[in-house]
C-alpha cells in the first residue's frame, strides 16, 4: 500500500472556502412527545419493582407518533435536514454549515418551501388533536395529565435558518487591534478545520458507496450474482455532482479518486450490469482498485486528525 506523505493544508483552500462560502444554521421549534414521571409517579413504579424511585428513570409517551398526521409533520423536518446538509459543508461550530454564497437565494426559497409545508402539515395534524389526545387518556390511565397538551398544536413546529456571522467584527478592528488579529487567526483555524471536515466527510461517503457497488457487483449469493439497486450507481451519481459543487480542492489525491470513479461509472446503466457479465466484472475490478487506494487514505487519516477544542 503506497504510503501518503501529508503536506500543511493549502492556505488557497481556506482562501477559497473563505471567500466563496457562507455560513448557514437551521433550527427547529418542536413539540416534545415524551415527559417524565413526576417524582409520586415514579415512587408508585418502583414500589411495584420493589426499588427505590429515586433510583428509577421513567417517562410517559404523550402523543401517538406513528400516526401519519403526525408522521407528515417529521418527514419535513427530516427532508429540511436532508436538504441543508446535501448541499453544505460541514464547519466546527454546533448547528452551522457552509454554503456556496451563489447558492443563497435558492436556499432561502427552499427553506420558504419547507417551512410552507410544515404549516400545512400542522393544521392537518391539529385537526386529529382531539382524537391523538382521547388515544393518550386511554392507553396513560391515570398518567394522563391534560395539563402537559397545548390547547392547539398550530405553532408547535416551526423550521428558522439564518446566516450567522463567522468573521471577526469590523468595529474590532479599530477597537482592539490586536484582538482583531487574534479573532482572525482564530477563524482562519475554523475555517482550517472545515476544510479537513469536508475531505473526511467526502472520503468516508466515497469509500462507503464505492465499497457497496463493489460488493454487490463481485459477490455471489447463492452461486449467482448478487442483486443491486440502481440507486447503488444512482447515489454515486449524485455524490459526484455533490462532490462538484462543493469541492474546495484541498486534497488532489482525493480529488483524482473522485475523477477516477466518476469515469468508470459514468455512461453505464444499472441493467447494462446486469445483462452484461463480462461489464460486471470490469467494472467490480476497477472499483475494487479505487476502493484499495480510499482505503489507504483512512488508514492514514489519523495523522490529519482534528483536535477538538473544549467549547
Amino acid at each position: 500500500m503506497a504510503v501518503v506523505v501529508e503536506n500543511e493544508l493549502d492556505t488557497s483552500s481556506t482562501q477559497r472556502l473563505q471567500s466563496t462560502m457562507a455560513a448557514a444554521r437551521l433550527s427547529f421549534t418542536w413539540l416534545g412527545v415524551r415527559k417524565s414521571l413526576s417524582s409520586h409517579q415514579r415512587d408508585q413504579a418502583a414500589d411495584s419493582f420493589g426499588a427505590e424511585g429515586k433510583f428509577l428513570s421513567a417517562g410517559k409517551k404523550l402523543l401517538d407518533t406513528s400516526h401519519p398526521a403526525f408522521k407528515a409533520v417529521t418527514a419535513i423536518r427530516g427532508q429540511a435536514l436532508h436538504y441543508w446538509k446535501g448541499m453544505s459543508l460541514p464547519f466546527p461550530e454546533p448547528g452551522i454549515r457552509l454554503i456556496r454564497q451563489d447558492s443563497i437565494a435558492h436556499f432561502d426559497t427552499r427553506m420558504a418551501e419547507f417551512k410552507e409545508e410544515l404549516d400545512e402539515a400542522v393544521i392537518e395534524l391539529d385537526r386529529h388533536f382531539a382524537e391523538l389526545r382521547q388515544a393518550a387518556r386511554s392507553r396513560l390511565g391515570e398518567l394522563y395529565n391534560s395539563d402537559d397538551y397545548p390547547p392547539s398544536l398550530i405553532g408547535m413546529f416551526a423550521i428558522e435558518h439564518d446566516y450567522p456571522s463567522v468573521e471577526p467584527p469590523n468595529y474590532l478592528r479599530q477597537l482592539n487591534p490586536e484582538l482583531y488579529e487574534q479573532e482572525c487567526r482564530r477563524m482562519q483555524s475554523r475555517f482550517d478545520e472545515a476544510i479537513q471536515l469536508a475531505e473526511q466527510a467526502f472520503l468516508e461517503e466515497i469509500a462507503r458507496l464505492v465499497d457497496h457497488l463493489a460488493e454487490r457487483l463481485s459477490g455471489q449469493g447463492d452461486g449467482k450474482p448478487k442483486v443491486f439497486r440502481d440507486s447503488a450507481i444512482g447515489n454515486l451519481t449524485e455524490f459526484f455532482e455533490r462532490f462538484r459543487q462543493l469541492n474546495v480542492r484541498s486534497n488532489p489525491q482525493l480529488d483524482e479518486l473522485v475523477d477516477r470513479a466518476r469515469q468508470i461509472v459514468t455512461g453505464i446503466e444499472p441493467q447494462q450490469l446486469r445483462d452484461n457479465d463480462t461489464l460486471r466484472s470490469q467494472v467490480a475490478t476497477q472499483l475494487g482498485a479505487i476502493q484499495a487506494s480510499l482505503d489507504g487514505l483512512l488508514v492514514d487519516r489519523p495523522r490529519r486528525n482534528i483536535l477538538r477544542r473544549p467549547r
